[in-house]
């Protein structure tokens, strides 16, 4: 008989051993787009893109969502995998170290206030839900003022609690929060469907593991914040008129 195996071609036997059921559902949990940490506040400009026209159907939307993550990917995601390796030599002041850089990094006042406070946030309910001791001390850290909290180095400072085993997992749980506040967003202030996002939603995460090994071996130098088109979308959101977002 023919072994039955994952998309991926991996046997589902194998699949089954990598994690509990209890691990799982920890992580469906914190993946989950309802989450309250405060991502359905921001838009990552998309509030602005779809003011000015430059996003106006699914076809746009699609490649506005992919350069989002593509950008996360150079920037974010650089420091989460740089995050985790802190995390792993058990370093908070490495950690903290990294987490000024991705703030650095942030050239815009409405990313870095999204950054920091889905961080923040993110950290609060972990500490309050699982009790992770670094996690608790980072919590520590960030309310005094020790540290900015940015949302990569929190979600790599929350993994042993959530059920996040490496950077890899991390980098995948980033991308999907991003890209589900994103096409949640749209759901709000543009004509599209919930079958269209959540195939866009689909054909985007097929391209999450080739980012991924992109940026696998990445160091903080090569950590790039270089986007002008969504600083400039941010610049125009401070003064829209019409706000239904934070960014």
């Amino acid at each position: 008989m023919k072994a039955i195996v994952s998309p991926d071609g991996n046997p589902i036997e194998h699949l089954r051993a990598r994690r509990s059921m209890a691990d799982l559902l920890r992580l469906l949990q914190f993946g989950d787009s309802a989450l309250p940490i405060g991502g359905f506040s921001f838009s990552s400009g998309l509030e602005t893109a779809t003011e000015i026209g430059l996003v106006h159907n699914v076809e746009t939307l699609e490649a506005f969502l992919d350069a989002a993550l593509r950008i996360s990917a150079s920037g974010d995601g650089v420091g989460l995998v740089c995050a985790f390796r802190a995390l792993e030599a058990q370093d908070l002041d490495a950690l903290s170290a990294v987490d000024e850089e991705i703030n650095a990094r942030k050239l815009n006042e409405e990313t870095r206030l999204m950054s920091v406070r889905m961080g923040r946030k993110l950290v609060e309910l972990s500490a309050h839900v699982v009790g992770d001791p670094i996690n608790v001390e980072w919590l520590g850290r960030i309310r005094d003022g020790r540290t900015p909290g940015t949302h990569p180095a929190s979600l790599a400072a929350t993994s042993a609690g959530v059920g996040i085993r490496s950077d890899e997992e991390a980098f995948a749980l980033l991308n999907y929060s991003l890209a589900t506040a994103i096409l949640g967003a749209a759901l709000r202030l543009m004509r599209v469907s919930f079958v269209e996002t959540q195939s866009i939603l689909w054909r985007s995460m097929e391209k999450v593991p080739e980012a991924y090994a992109a940026i696998e071996g990445a160091t903080l130098d090569d950590m790039a914040g270089f986007a002008p088109v969504t600083d400039i979308l941010a610049a125009l959101h401070v003064k829209g008129h019409l706000r239904m977002f934070m960014n």
